[in-house]
């Protein structure tokens, strides 16, 4: 298998790190050959790029007249050389039929890639969020909340990025508990399979749970 556990394009958190850690080292005390990297993985950046226009394409077209309008007005706005998420993710939202057709031949080749790396690998872990669970923002512009890492803040959208993995090509993906973070929150990973391959990563999960244990309460919900 191969395992991933963190990219500058969104770095994650150390107990997030921690966790993944302990898991390859599990697998691999268990007989499992984990892998770190492979050339075979498809860019993150790329990827996470294209994952934050395809999404904001298909919100942005239920969006009120007025806000569609400022979101063009500020897509407009942006320097032709701004390749950060955000930029992606306003580009998206006002994305022509033309764009859209483009983009969803990147996300052909994106999946012929995975295809190609699951020649070589039955499944891929990596984080689905970048830090273990955090305390809820309800204020209404995501892009200005933040999301602290290692005591660092990232812009709070960014960290679609993680379960964009799966979910732009279509891959099947199982979230797994791996522990708790020093406050006693929940840390979890994903499994991610073959496409249509479902029972693969849901069965590594079950093996996982069977060898190294699964779900158990937080400290603060155990009753």
């Amino acid at each position: 298998m191969l395992l991933i556990d963190t990219d500058p394009v969104m770095p994650t958190d150390k107990v997030v790190r921690g966790s993944l850690d302990m898991l390859a080292a599990n697998l691999g005390n268990a007989g499992v050959r984990v892998d770190r990297n492979s050339p075979l993985l498809p860019d993150f950046a790329a990827s996470s790029r294209l994952y934050m226009r395809m999404l904001m394409s298909f919100t942005g077209s239920f969006f009120a007249p007025e806000i569609y309008a400022g979101a063009k007005a500020a897509a407009d706005a942006l320097p032709a050389d701004d390749m950060s998420l955000a930029a992606e993710r306003l580009h998206g939202i006002v994305l022509s039929h033309r764009d859209w057709v483009m983009a969803d031949g990147g996300r052909t080749r994106l999946r012929a890639q995975w295809r190609e790396l699951f020649k070589s690998y039955d499944v891929v872990i990596c984080p689905i969020m970048p830090t273990p669970a955090y305390a809820h923002d309800h204020s209404a512009d995501q892009e200005t909340r933040r999301i602290a890492i290692d005591g660092k803040d990232y812009v709070y959208p960014d960290q679609l990025s993680w379960p964009g993995i799966a979910t732009l090509p279509g891959l099947p993906a199982t979230a797994i508990p791996t522990g708790f973070s020093p406050d006693g929150l929940p840390v979890g990973v994903q499994i991610v399979g073959p496409w249509l391959e479902d029972r693969t990563p849901l069965k590594l999960a079950e093996l996982i749970e069977r060898e190294f244990g699964g779900f158990v309460p937080p400290p603060m919900f155990d009753d």
